[in-house]
């Protein structure tokens, strides 16, 4: 009898457990939070380096003068911006010759050329070099229209129409110039062309 007597008592404590339970329980909301910065990248240049080689022609009428040079296409694969609201600024610098001696009448040390980057925004962003003969004021720049969402593409940069100032003999030498691109937010009032 002494057994039933445990059992039973036994029996109604487990009985009651889970209504102990039931009424001594909350709950605890915790908010998770995180943000992700806006970001511009430009895919590595390929190739990094545009070597023109010989510009002048070295035979035929057109002998010392800018040679009829090819356009030259440089891939900046992977590119992208994570936000709506980014343009594409490009700069470009005419080739000038590093040397500065005096220049001569009938000479000149610069050649202009166009730099294009296409494949952002519904207009590409087109910069032209406009160097005088002597390399004087050598850099132009442009921005693009805007890109209105985030996007990810392979942005291309065509350069392109290589003249000489007047058309006039290119004194010799070696020639520098730069494009420079860059992606980010559209300046306000700008890149809506």
């Amino acid at each position: 009898m002494r057994r039933l007597g445990l059992l039973l008592v036994g029996s109604l404590a487990l009985g009651a457990a889970p209504a102990w339970a039931q009424d001594d329980t909350d709950t605890a909301n915790v908010a998770v939070n995180g943000n992700v910065a806006p970001l511009c990248i430009l895919g590595p240049p390929s190739p990094a380096t545009v070597d023109l080689g010989q510009m002048v022609a070295t035979s035929g009428s057109r002998i010392g003068r800018i040679a009829t040079l090819p356009n030259q296409l440089v891939s900046l694969p992977g590119s992208f911006c994570n936000f709506a609201g980014s343009a594409i600024d490009v700069s470009v610098t005419a080739l000038v010759a590093d040397d500065n001696t005096t220049l001569q009448p009938g000479f000149a040390r610069a050649v202009n050329y166009t730099a294009s980057v296409e494949n952002w925004a519904a207009t590409a962003a087109v910069a032209t070099s406009a160097a005088t003969t002597d390399g004087s004021d050598p850099t132009e720049n442009s921005i693009g229209a805007t890109q209105p969402l985030p996007k990810i593409a392979d942005l291309s940069v065509t350069l392109s129409g290589f003249t000489v100032p007047s058309d006039l003999l290119l004194i010799a030498g070696n020639y520098q110039g730069a494009v420079v691109v860059t992606l980010g937010p559209a300046a306000s009032g700008e890149g809506d062309k």
